[in-house]
């Protein structure tokens, strides 16, 4: 790997700052935030970035995962797998590149900087899952959790929150199976408004026991708001106990 000039060095200090980490190599780095566009163009003795993509991608599912797991203990697989797919995306990890200015440090051929590659989403989400890939390498899963935590915790909890994301039915399922080895039942207790206008009332009941009440244009929606509730009263008996 070629060496990093004295005048690339300065240019990256502020990448570095913005981050918060210090590369012991500075080669990783350069590395990272080199697209193959510049290889072919301008330098061939520089390697790209595309291998360091391949293990950051890897680096962001690891640390997305592993905090879904701990944050959201009552989501079912599905729907973290969801969440993270929304994350660990290019439109995501595009926006989450502009946030550090990520642009302006590539390294890219004229014809693609000329024709705006800095502001690509594509080149900016895989330049950003490279300096992950980068950063894992000169300094471990642990450093690259600070770094990159903090910057994918908003967007996580964005679409955490997102009703799209859940099927609360399935969730609620899976917990009620794995902690008291049985499934919900669902009823529809009233029918309320015209035919055009129909409102339903669902309760869902657990060995029984009603343990939400939903309402909604539809007897699915009804039943998945009754399961949200569900899923929150879950929620609150497990921090008393």
């Amino acid at each position: 790997m070629t060496e990093v000039s004295s005048d690339r060095a300065q240019e990256v200090a502020s990448l570095q700052k913005t981050l918060g980490y210090e590369f012991s190599d500075l080669k990783l780095l350069n590395k990272a935030l080199t697209h193959k566009s510049y290889v072919n163009e301008i330098n061939e003795n520089l390697k790209h970035n595309e291998r360091f993509e391949f293990l950051g991608d890897s680096v962001l599912d690891i640390l997305v995962s592993d905090y879904l797991i701990h944050q959201f203990t009552d989501y079912a697989e599905g729907t973290l797998s969801k969440i993270r797919a929304a994350v660990v995306n290019e439109s995501c990890l595009a926006g989450l590149a502009r946030k550090i200015d990520l642009g302006k440090y590539l390294l890219l051929g004229k014809g693609e900087n000329l024709s705006g590659g800095r502001e690509k989403p594509s080149i900016l989400a895989n330049a950003f899952e490279a300096v992950a890939g980068a950063l894992f390498k000169d300094g471990g899963l642990e450093s690259a959790s600070r770094v990159f935590l903090p910057l994918l915790e908003e967007e996580i909890s964005k679409f955490a929150k997102s009703w799209s994301f859940r099927d609360f039915k399935s969730d609620l399922q899976e917990i009620t199976q794995n902690k008291l080895v049985c499934t919900p039942s669902y009823k529809v207790v009233n029918e309320m408004g015209p035919d055009h206008a129909k409102e339903f009332e669902v309760n869902v009941k657990i060995k029984n026991k009603v343990m939400g009440k939903g309402f909604g244009k539809s007897k699915k929606e009804a039943e998945q708001a009754a399961a949200k509730i569900a899923l929150e009263n879950f929620s609150d008996s497990s921090s008393a106990s």
